[in-house]
């Protein structure tokens, strides 16, 4: 897979690109700043990229938004956003498309090969991975919020496809068939209001819907 890397610590970066490579990865860009990661994509599209949210010029979530107008600029671009700590309004910008092939991961994980190598495997190939220390401050949730109906197993359900988790996924996970894991996925779908006739990915949506009662 070609990936374009984008963190301003040169440590990280380094350590960033070796694990990359190793899991048999070819970075073809490492930059330091969001506009030298607009000008790299520009001049070579990807397969992936992975970002930092805070970087130069403004140190802010330069990342984020360059992440962002790449996603605008290159519909349904693999995108992998890592960040030093929990932001619920990072992963709903995201997820704003409702296209997929995003994630949203601390830095923490990064330390674990397998769960950082399964994040790119996921969003590379269209899913979507959002950091379980994120989901887990999502489950609380304020009365008013549509997910007030959904049942507690739907709940895991949709932490579960938070996650990127596929059905076959779902089933092992949970010890459930196919059939009640659609089922589930179905009466989510339906208590959250989204539509049956959309071409979006309503996995991505129903992701989405919960990210905006945060």
């Amino acid at each position: 897979m070609r990936i374009i890397l984008a963190e301003d610590s040169a440590l990280l970066r380094e350590g960033l690109v070796r694990l990359l490579t190793e899991a048999g990865h070819q970075v073809i860009s490492q930059v330091a700043t969001a506009p030298d990661l607009l000008a790299a994509v520009a001049t070579d599209l990807p397969d992936l990229v992975v970002t930092d949210v805070r970087m130069p010029p403004d140190f802010r979530d330069d990342g984020l938004r360059a992440a962002v107008e790449l996603r605008g600029q290159h519909p349904g671009l693999p995108v992998l956003v890592l960040s030093a700590y929990v932001e619920q309004a990072y992963a709903r910008d995201l997820f704003a498309d409702g296209m997929g092939a995003v994630g949203y991961l601390l830095k923490d994980r990064v330390s674990d090969l397998g769960t950082f190598s399964d994040a790119i495997d996921r969003v590379a190939a269209g899913g979507t991975v959002i950091d379980p220390e994120v989901v887990s401050q999502l489950l609380v949730k304020p009365q008013s919020s549509p997910l007030e109906h959904l049942t507690p197993r739907e709940r895991q359900v949709l932490s579960l496809i938070a996650q990127g988790l596929s059905n076959q996924a779902l089933c092992n996970e949970l010890y459930l068939s196919e059939g009640a894991v659609e089922k589930h996925i179905s009466s989510i779908f339906a208590k959250l209001g989204l539509p049956t006739d959309t071409a979006a990915n309503r996995r991505v949506l129903a992701v989405l819907a919960w990210l905006e009662q945060a």
